[in-house]
């Protein structure tokens, strides 16, 4: 198994039709942080990048005047990830130090996320790094209420690039901002038409910063520091105080869209180093059982027996990237277990009773307690 930094960061650009993601790719394969860079597009006539092309190596592989690669999905996405490799391998192809993959307009996101993370082959050598998603500033709240694929594009992104900002009114702007801090409250938020926008700031998303190749836990979960000051969804479980803040993002506002009323953001937070059985059941309840309405988590585990070496988990829906132990905590890290969650359908209450079943947490008395409290176990799909 190859080391967490010996595998090829990889970053997904998504974004409804016109949104402007064939602009952000010709300006990603322009800038010079970009060269070793492969890219994997649906139809190159579509991007525009012609100008670009230098010779082509067979079918799918094209070598791009700034050094890039590119190449288009012919069948699965697996498959073309496989045959790169391969062609690394073997030095039919020079070696890459990322991949960015541009999905069609019209794509749910959760499947290319899980061709990263779930295939044991393509997790061994590549890495999900982050998915980036453009969303016009002049349609984008129009088109989050008519297309539910456009509103889970946001909700699992990792960064929110707002393009056509200064064709936007304020009024344009103030009602796209609304949707986008309710669906996807962490995620960092540039403007695509800021010339300072680097591509670097654009792409590095992943666990590891690129400068240092040291865990970055804090940026990589977007956790306390980038959800709103308002934003009170942080369950400090086993401290005492129990449960606080429920429903900030949970409430039904139909002036906001339709579409995002059952999506929700929010974090887990326990003091005390877990049992990992307790949180492989946990994860495992939540996959097999509902695993559709998991849009996407990510977790920095204290486990006890060995707190020293946390455990890091990502899934998309019930595809999970195979768990990770850091040789350490990142210096001055906060060394509590944290998780952030974008869950559909699946209320916060919920998964926070399910967790403090697991792990033995105890809990406030609230009205709105499920019958999972008397039977955690009693759940359809749960496998021993």
């Amino acid at each position: 198994m190859h080391s967490s930094r010996s595998r090829i960061p990889v970053s997904i650009i998504t974004g409804f039709l016109g949104a402007g993601k064939s602009t952000l790719l010709n300006r990603i394969l322009k800038d010079p942080a970009a060269s070793d860079t492969a890219v994997i597009i649906n139809e190159f006539g579509e991007v525009g990048i012609d100008n670009l092309l230098v010779e082509s190596s067979g079918d799918t592989l094209v070598e791009l005047a700034n050094g890039c690669l590119c190449c288009t999905v012919r069948g699965e996405l697996v498959d073309t990830l496989a045959t790169m490799m391969d062609a690394m391998q073997t030095g039919r192809m020079k070696p890459i130090r990322r991949t960015v993959i541009e999905t069609t307009g019209l794509a749910d996101p959760a499947p290319v996320m899980q061709s990263v993370m779930g295939n044991p082959v393509i997790a061994q050598n590549f890495e999900l790094d982050g998915l980036l998603t453009v969303i016009d500033a002049v349609n984008g709240a129009a088109t989050l209420k008519r297309h539910p694929e456009a509103v889970k594009q946001v909700a699992v992104a990792d960064r929110l690039i707002i393009s056509k900002t200064t064709m936007a009114s304020e009024e344009q702007l103030r009602e796209l901002h609304a949707h986008l801090d309710r669906l996807n409250p962490r995620a960092q938020r540039l403007d695509a038409d800021t010339p300072e926008t680097a591509v670097a700031s654009l792409l590095d998303k992943g666990l590891y910063d690129p400068s240092t190749k040291i865990a970055d836990v804090d940026r990589w979960l977007q956790d306390e520091a980038r959800a709103p000051a308002d934003d009170h969804d942080h369950h400090h479980h086993g401290d005492g105080h129990g449960h606080h803040g429920h429903g900030h993002h949970g409430h039904h506002n139909h002036d906001v869209t339709r579409h995002g009323d059952s999506i929700r953001s929010f974090a887990i937070v326990h003091d005390q180093p877990i049992d990992p059985m307790a949180i492989e059941m946990f994860v495992d309840l939540l996959r097999s059982a509902h695993g559709e309405k998991l849009l996407r988590m990510k977790a920095i585990v204290a486990l006890s027996d060995n707190p020293d070496r946390p455990l890091v988990l990502h899934g998309v829906q019930s595809i999970f990237h195979t768990p990770q132990r850091l040789a350490a905590w990142p210096q001055g890290s906060d060394r509590r277990t944290r998780m952030v969650l974008i869950t559909q359908d699946l209320p916060e209450e919920f998964v926070s009773d399910l967790f403090a079943a697991f792990t033995g947490t105890p809990r406030v008395d609230r009205p709105d307690r499920t019958a999972l409290e008397d039977n955690p176990l009693a759940v359809p799909g749960f496998r021993r």
